[in-house]
């Protein structure tokens, strides 16, 4: 499911309570969701007699310690989530329909995980302040190439004012422009919102992105109209995107940096042969991808604490950005416009040539009837039956 309240119409009023809920918003965010984006209008007691007939409560019929434990265990054990901390694993419980405390999350990491509890809080990094007035007012966007060397590459971009992630896609590239473009217009489009700014780094994946942005806002009268609509620096000025990259990574990222590491010292991952890294990429693609929108929507629906060196405010992602108490910096979007640079994206990528050995992956699961994989180990397993097969 995507994290947008644009983006679950197709569920009914019940649905789009239990999910609101277990995304950890508050009775007054998920009336002002319904009514904003759903045009559901409740009143607070009529949301109340909603969750107690669907069971859902905080407070009371808390769930099993042992259920709760069980599912720690597999989230550090079987995934990535190992490197979550109590906060954020708290949000995690609950986006699985677990009713559970953050304090019985902390007790649990620090008796279940003590090592990680240990990593976790060795450092604290000092930044200088940062200034975004509202929504919109600045989106930051930059490639992320920590699993680069593996064969996955990362995308992403941050709203500047909320912290609300915007998108976040793995692929086989991140370097070419006209893929980092179709990103910008597929989020476009569904927010409905052009940014005001964008900021980015001087790559030449970005070279696209670029010219749109400064197409869309060529008929401002804004002080950072057409050209200055987009902002080339270096990485250090792009601080928030580069700020989220650690926490990708000691969130999510290291783990499969690990997970990698350990494979090729096995003996069993080359990714330096093409044979090898297109038949990972067939294997772990789909798991990595679901892994990040998870990641994705567990960001934009926890809590985002006061920092002394950030004037934005503090709050979830999510409402800070769709919030009507806050002046929105969003420009009108032109679907004309978009139409001519989607005509123009496609004249310009290049047909890549087929990969036949992704291609062959595919055929032979079908002939051997192989499992789609659905963790990482179910992955490797995969990985390995492919290559006795090729």
């Amino acid at each position: 499911m995507e994290d947008t309240p644009l983006q679950i119409q197709h569920l009914g009023r019940e649905e789009i309570i239990t999910e609101y809920f277990n995304r950890g918003f508050s009775y007054s965010n998920i009336l002002s969701f319904l009514a904003i984006h759903h045009n559901i209008v409740l009143s607070k007691r009529q949301l109340q007699r909603i969750l107690k007939d669907q069971g859902l409560s905080r407070r009371v019929n808390k769930s099993n310690l042992n259920d709760v434990m069980d599912a720690i265990e597999r989230e550090i054990t079987e995934s990535s989530s190992r490197n979550f901390g109590y906060r954020f694993m708290t949000q995690r419980l609950r986006s699985l329909g677990l009713v559970v405390d953050k304090e019985t999350v902390r007790l649990c990491l620090k008796e279940m995980d003590p090592e990680g509890v240990l990593n976790r809080s060795r450092h604290r990094l000092n930044r200088r302040i940062y200034i975004a007035r509202g929504p919109n007012y600045l989106w930051h966007l930059d490639g992320y190439d920590k699993l680069k060397p593996y064969g996955f590459c990362i995308h992403g971009a941050i709203d500047g004012f909320s912290r609300k992630i915007l998108w976040l896609k793995v692929g086989t590239t991140n370097n070419d422009p006209s893929v980092v473009a179709s990103y910008f217009l597929d989020t476009l489009v569904t927010l409905n919102a052009l940014p005001r700014c964008v900021r980015a780094d001087r790559g030449s994946e970005n070279i696209t992105l670029c010219g749109m942005q400064r197409f869309f806002r060529r008929n401002g009268i804004d002080s950072v109209a057409g050209k200055k609509s987009f902002l080339y620096g270096t990485s250090t000025s792009n601080q928030r995107i580069e700020a989220w990259w650690s926490f990708l990574k000691k969130a999510r990222s290291s783990w499969w940096i690990n997970f990698f590491r350990d494979l090729i010292a096995q003996g069993i991952y080359d990714p330096s042969l093409y044979l090898h890294k297109s038949c990972m990429q067939f294997c772990l693609m789909g798991i990595i991808q679901r892994e990040l929108d998870e990641t994705k929507v567990l960001w934009n629906s926890h809590h985002v604490r006061r920092v002394r060196n950030s004037e934005c405010p503090s709050g979830k992602p999510d409402v800070l950005y769709f919030a009507q108490n806050f002046h929105d910096y969003k420009k009108l979007l032109n679907l004309n416009d978009v139409g001519i640079c989607r005509e123009l994206l496609n004249i310009r990528m290049q047909p890549n040539p087929p990969n036949n050995i992704l291609q062959r992956c595919q055929q032979l699961v079908v002939e051997n009837n192989l499992r789609i994989a659905n963790s990482a180990n179910e992955g490797v397993e995969l990985f390995c039956s492919l290559m006795r097969l090729f």
